[in-house]
């Protein structure tokens, strides 16, 4: 899967991996896809409901290690 943009969140709590990927997403244009790496688990339920919440798809998630890692793409 090819992304336009990474961000890593890594460390960072419940709201700032949201609030950072929110920042990210408003730079970005329409269909572009945003890759945000975290290591808060609560980051899996928090992104499936900021999808739901802006319209922004959320084309997957996974987890590698101690990594979340989701992929949001543009509306």
């Amino acid at each position: 899967m090819q992304v336009d943009r990474e961000i890593d969140t890594r460390g960072l709590n419940c709201p700032l991996p949201i609030l950072k990927a929110k920042k990210s997403l408003n730079d970005m244009v329409s269909g572009q896809l945003l890759k945000v790496v975290s290591t808060d688990p609560g980051s899996v339920r928090d992104f499936q409901a900021f999808a739901r919440q802006t319209g922004n798809e959320l084309v997957a998630q996974e987890t590698v290690g101690s990594d979340f890692i989701h992929v949001l793409k543009r509306r």
